[in-house]
């Protein structure tokens, strides 16, 4: 399998085998769009599930041999609190954690004897730690603080490597991985801590890493573009998101291996919302979108702002007129034909020696037209006077085979070249 895959990058990186990902970015953006709709309603709907850390509040732990899941809820609304979230901790059943809201000092000694009551729990066993709201509100505003640093020096470091516009295509690709993570957080549920902010801005690294390096490929096999017209920037554009495709492919599922196995170990091992477990759940989910996001956002929304310059527009043109003639590659390969049935005199791929003549001055005109300039009349009869059997086009039977070419003397003029036999030039 690895060395199929390895045949496949090879091709992909010749251009054997292409994948039109540029050419079909309104079905990305389509999918894009329903994911992106459905995580902002997600989000606006059930809202994100934020830890202690950041809304503040109480944590109570404690250990307990014979206590049920319903038993500690009973308990905790005895205790006159209500809302709280019971879990097991550290994946045994002995082990036990309550998070609530915040809680006053009267109000955390009174649940702690409520536990201790109903749960048959030592009192010096149940450890609380309480979070007050103005130290979570400063944890969140920091975190946003980063967010914000992060995506302006990015933009402005992609814009000072590269250019304007490769910066904000990454942009956009960042917000669309931001905004999927997001979204898929407040599907599942999943609880927001200071770990899962950790999270979010390795999977961002990590996410424009594999866009830069399609990008750098992209500025590489468009240097010089548009001297020619030959590849548009998309096309060019696709060509290099093809010949990197193996390696983001590759460099994600190494990455995800062991993303996988701690979060696999973490939920196991560790129970249900552990520091470990968010961390590992933030980057598997980064990274999927990360990948995603480098090749069928990034690279489609660059092509579409470079192909709005009027640059790259007159070069998109001139690539379709030089796509629809075409009449190069004909005329070559009717005389590849005709070289290889030999000198018969008769015509090849069903083209007289006439048409062969007409092809070619077209083709004249033609390639005028690319470069933006008409054909002067020198040129023109150059080229037909130079064009095989240009004597069947005036008037001559196709199939008449031409005379040979008569060789003008080396010496004298036209002159002496008409003088009658016999006559001496006078001295």
């Amino acid at each position: 399998m690895m060395s199929a895959l390895g045949q496949l990058g090879g091709r992909l990186y010749r251009g054997e085998v292409s994948f039109d990902f540029v050419g079909r970015k309104r079905l990305w953006y389509a999918i894009s769009g329903l994911i992106l709709v459905i995580s902002i309603v997600a989000v606006l709907v059930r809202g994100l599930s934020f830890s202690v850390d950041f809304k503040g509040g109480a944590i109570f732990t404690f250990p307990s041999t014979s206590t049920t899941l319903s038993q500690v809820q009973n308990a905790v609304e005895s205790g006159g609190v209500s809302g709280a979230i019971v879990q097991q901790t550290h994946g045994q059943q002995n082990g036990w954690q309550i998070q609530t809201k915040s809680l006053t000092g009267a109000q955390t000694v009174a649940l702690e004897k409520t536990l201790s009551g109903k749960l048959g729990v030592n009192s010096d066993d149940i450890s609380a730690t309480t979070v007050g709201p103005s130290w979570g509100s400063q944890i969140s505003g920091k975190a946003l603080e980063a967010l914000i640093a992060f995506l302006i020096v990015i933009v402005i470091y992609l814009s000072i490597a590269f250019e304007l516009r490769m910066a904000i295509a990454a942009f956009v690709a960042l917000l669309h991985d931001l905004v999927i993570a997001t979204g898929i957080y407040a599907l599942a549920g999943f609880q927001v801590s200071p770990a899962t902010v950790i999270g979010l801005l390795t999977i961002l690294g990590y996410s424009l890493y594999d866009t830069v390096v399609v990008f750098d490929k992209v500025r590489e096999n468009t240097a010089g573009l548009l001297g020619g017209a030959r590849t548009t920037y998309s096309q060019a554009a696709n060509l290099a998101l093809n010949q990197t495709l193996v390696r983001s492919i590759n460099t994600s599922l190494i990455a995800l291996l062991p993303v996988t196995g701690i979060l696999v170990v973490s939920i196991a091992l560790l129970g249900a919302n552990n520091e470990l477990e968010e961390l590992a759940l933030v980057l598997f989910v980064g990274m999927l979108s990360g990948t995603y996001s480098s090749i069928f956002i990034a690279t489609p929304v660059l092509a579409d702002l470079k192909e709005r310059q009027p640059q790259y527009q007159a070069l998109a043109k001139r690539v379709a007129v030089r796509a629809s003639g075409g009449r190069a590659a004909k005329r070559a390969t009717a005389r590849a034909e005709a070289a290889g049935r030999g000198r018969s005199g008769g015509t090849a791929a069903g083209l007289s020696s006439a048409q062969l003549a007409e092809e070619e001055q077209d083709d004249v005109g033609f390639t005028d037209e690319i470069d933006g300039s008409d054909p002067t009349a020198d040129e023109l009869t150059t080229t037909a006077s130079r064009a095989p059997g240009a004597q069947a086009s005036r008037g001559a039977p196709e199939n008449a085979r031409p005379g040979p070419r008569q060789q003008p003397r080396r010496g004298g003029s036209s002159a002496s070249r008409h003088r009658p036999a016999g006559k001496k030039k006078r001295r």
